[in-house]
């Protein structure tokens, strides 16, 4: 016997579950393969087993020419024969006169359900930076040279991240090669966001206090690379001010890439990137007064 099958063995013995991987993950090595046994069968509901002894029965016994007195039955035999279990079970009903058909083509035609069509995960590719461990700046598709460039001189200029910028992490979903059918895409894609940032969280020691999202809300994708990505706002979940999905208030913003093409666009965002300073050195003195 497999070493594997011994294994699953004692473990239902020992009242374990034994769980297996649905899905290859990337890298991951392929399951170990084996004879697995079958499991055993369902036991038959009672109705059926009920139903089978019935089919079973042997035919009534024919008449002798003699007719003789039926013997009386006691209650138990009258409910426990065929016939009245049949009657018991609402099979025994007379039978109704069906219509003669004239001929096959008059007969209605079975009609065939389709199989419903399986859901297909969402595409989506983001790029993620965290301000000094406080501040989450995120935007749709790839941060190019520039742009990360561009935003480290916006935020120094009014007092956000004096040092250096990190570089940018890249996020894309779904995360398996091999896409795999879903039930609900848009809760999936927004449970793999909060995944990817609470494994940040953890592993950095993020304090997460406000995210900046730069990317027009119910916008269409800007280039032909991003033409099949889904709408961000939906997977963060824009509401009131805030991303429902990261349960972070929301700061929002042009795309960084209509930032430079002019000088006019800069000149326009200032307003705000001056109140977005003040709000970080409020935010920062309301965190050392809590320590």
């Amino acid at each position: 016997m497999n070493q594997e099958v011994t294994r699953r063995h004692y473990l239902d013995a020992m009242g374990i579950t034994a769980w297996a991987a649905k899905y290859q993950l990337p890298n991951a090595l392929p399951t170990e393969s084996c004879e697995w046994e079958d499991a055993t069968p369902a036991p038959t509901p009672p109705r059926e087993r009920l139903q089978a002894l019935l089919d079973d029965a042997p035919a009534p016994r024919r008449q002798t020419s003699k007719p003789q007195a039926p013997e009386p039955q006691t209650p138990s035999e009258a409910i426990t024969s065929p016939t009245a279990v049949r009657a018991l079970l609402g099979q025994d009903k007379p039978a109704q006169k069906k219509p003669a058909i004239a001929s096959p083509e008059a007969a209605t035609p079975s009609v065939e359900v389709a199989p419903a069509t399986p859901a297909k995960p969402l595409k989506f590719e983001l790029s993620c930076v965290c301000l000094e461990g406080r501040w989450l700046v995120l935007q749709a598709g790839e941060m190019s040279v520039l742009e990360q460039q561009l935003l480290a001189n916006l935020l120094q200029a009014v007092g956000i991240q004096r040092g250096t910028m990190p570089e940018a992490t890249r996020f894309t979903w779904p995360q398996m090669a091999n896409a795999f059918v879903v039930e609900d895409p848009l809760d999936e894609a927004r449970e793999g966001l909060a995944a990817f940032i609470a494994g940040g969280v953890s592993r950095q020691g993020w304090q997460l206090e406000r995210l900046l999202w730069w990317g027009e809300l119910e916008a269409e994708p800007d280039t032909e690379s991003r033409a099949e990505q889904a709408p961000l706002d939906r997977i963060l979940n824009v509401a009131d001010g805030q991303s429902q999905t990261l349960s972070l208030p929301l700061w929002q913003g042009p795309t960084l890439a209509s930032l430079l093409d002019g000088s006019q666009s800069k000149r326009d965002l200032w307003p705000a990137l001056q109140a977005l300073g003040q709000l970080w050195a409020a935010d920062a003195k309301q965190a050392t007064d809590d320590h």
